[in-house]
């Protein structure tokens, strides 16, 4: 599994107009699933954003976690994270793990991060979706299970 997680002030994903899922502070979070992904993975990504220490203490080092600032999650799937482009100028999707094995693992991950005490907000698993964040800081860091 990858993630991309962004620490935000405030975000929402819409799909279709409406408002699907929002936080206030905390992190948004690209999910992607491929083919070799167990549900060890979502285990590990899931403990390992929960105590990811990426918010300012108050000595303002990154030092405390989303846990520690009360913050939500807004965890969206996002399946073009396995995308190669490494021939041609049009991405191949074929490391993406198709809907039936990768929207379980999404499922898993949201459910154990909830299980941390975190407000988990999310999209709509294989919809298209419209996600609006105001980045903090800005912070972005990719994580990967394997």
């Amino acid at each position: 599994m990858r993630i991309v997680v962004q620490r935000s002030k405030e975000a929402r994903v819409v799909v279709n107009g409406e408002t699907v899922g929002q936080i206030g502070h905390g992190l948004v979070v690209l999910v992607g699933v491929t083919h070799e992904d167990t549900e060890q993975d979502a285990r590990y990504l899931a403990e390992k954003l929960a105590g990811l220490r990426i918010f300012e203490d108050a000595e303002g080092k990154m030092n405390v976690s989303v846990l520690d600032v009360g913050g939500g999650v807004l965890s969206v799937s996002q399946f073009t994270l396995y995308g190669d482009v490494r021939k041609g100028k049009r991405p191949n999707f074929m490391d993406a793990a198709r809907p039936e094995q990768a929207k379980p693992l999404y499922d898993k991950f949201n459910e154990l991060l909830r299980s941390y005490g975190l407000q988990v907000e999310t999209g709509i698993f294989g919809e298209m979706m419209d996600v609006q964040l105001t980045n903090s800081g800005p912070v972005t860091l990719v994580i990967e299970s394997r």
